[in-house]
């Protein structure tokens, strides 16, 4: 249901620089500011033809019939039987006690009770020291004949704070609540259900049937073997060997993005988007035979969500498929549809968003994978 795609190719390379495992082999004579992919080649095949029996020599055996006589035979066609008749139960009511609300106990909260008290505490020590006095009538002219000095102590000061003190701490009681009963009514088997058994005879018939009067016989015909000659394809060599791939630094670890049209409600390639895989998937592909592709397709949140998943899935083989008329080998190829489900921004159900917005959101991707 989504009428843009965008191809976008994404690197998922190893540089020269980059740090390998120690049994990895490096590409040999590494070019500066180029970039290697590591790659695995392929099973090569060839086509061979092959004449082969496809029918072996044999005989036919002609059957001929045997004939038969009629004889007529008394069989018993039903066996003797016995008919069980069901006797349904008798039921009768009774009722059944049953607890409708358990019994519990309650709590209820007494709380803390306090008293009063007081303590004194010392607010200030007891301090002393010297003290000098000059004389009042000091007969001598030097005033410091006269100074007397005296050890004088001060008592302590004390002061009285008031406590609250913890007569009886928070409790609780216990009160208890009965439990509730109730009753229902209830059906049980006063006489239990019972099968009767009636005898039923056995029944005969006169039957004809035919009986063989004379054998079949066989008579043989030989019929010669038969040969064609078929085309099949063979190993021709053994893949599995480590190759490196030059490829532009340009495009490892970006985005390239391209416009791919489609169009309405159609996975089909148009010409212009033929020419624009033609002039940058198809050329790295035939310059790199190594190199295998995965395809991505994405749809706007648009539509239904599994129209567009599916949507998206036959976009992504549709490139695939293209590729492989270009005689790209399909091995090399993988196509996943992701729908709306890889949204790059916030366009999701129910959003409005821009033309533009949506347009983000349609693309087709490529990445080299190993």
């Amino acid at each position: 249901m989504k009428k843009m795609f965008t191809l976008v190719i994404s690197g998922l390379f190893l540089t020269a620089i980059t740090v390998q495992a120690q049994t990895d082999v490096l590409p040999p004579n590494p070019v500066p500011g180029k970039c290697y992919v590591k790659c695995i080649t392929k099973d090569t095949f060839k086509e061979v033809e092959e004449t082969i029996q496809i029918s072996p020599a044999y005989k036919t055996l002609k059957v001929v019939p045997a004939t038969y006589k009629t004889v007529e035979e008394r069989v018993l066609v039903k066996e003797a039987s016995k008919k069980l008749v069901y006797v349904p139960a008798v039921y009768e009511t009774v009722e059944v006690s049953y607890v409708s609300q358990e019994s519990r106990t309650d709590l209820t909260v007494v709380p803390a009770s306090f008293g009063t008290d007081a303590k004194t505490l010392e607010v200030y020590p007891v301090t002393s020291g010297w003290e000098y006095t000059t004389l009042a009538d000091c007969p001598s002219v030097n005033k410091e004949d006269c100074i007397v000095a005296c050890y004088v102590e001060y008592p302590a000061k004390s002061e009285t704070v008031g406590i609250t003190t913890l007569l009886k701490d928070a409790s609780t009681n216990k009160i208890p609540v009965p439990e509730v009963t109730a009753t229902y009514k209830k059906q049980v088997v006063k006489t239990p259900a019972r099968m009767d058994e009636i005898e039923i005879p056995a029944e005969y018939a006169t039957i004809k049937r035919k009986v063989i009067d004379t054998p079949e016989r066989v008579e043989e015909v030989t019929v010669p073997a038969e040969y064609k000659t078929i085309k099949r394809t063979v190993l021709d060599q053994k893949g599995g060997m480590t190759v490196w791939e030059e490829v532009d630094c340009n495009i490892v670890g970006t985005y390239n993005v391209l416009p791919i049209l489609y169009d309405y409600n159609s996975a089909v390639i148009t010409p212009a988007s033929k020419r624009i895989i033609d002039e940058n998937l198809l050329k790295l592909m035939r310059e790199k035979p190594n190199l295998n592709i995965e395809i991505l397709s994405h749809t706007d949140s648009r539509g239904n969500d599994d129209y567009n998943m599916s949507l998206s899935q036959q976009r992504a083989q549709s490139v695939v498929n293209y590729l492989v008329s270009q005689g790209i080998s399909r091995n090399r190829l993988t196509a996943r549809g992701y729908g709306e489900s890889r949204l790059k921004n916030r366009c999701s159900n129910g959003v409005d968003c821009t033309e533009a917005e949506h347009q983000e959101n349609r693309r087709t991707e490529f990445r080299i994978i190993n």
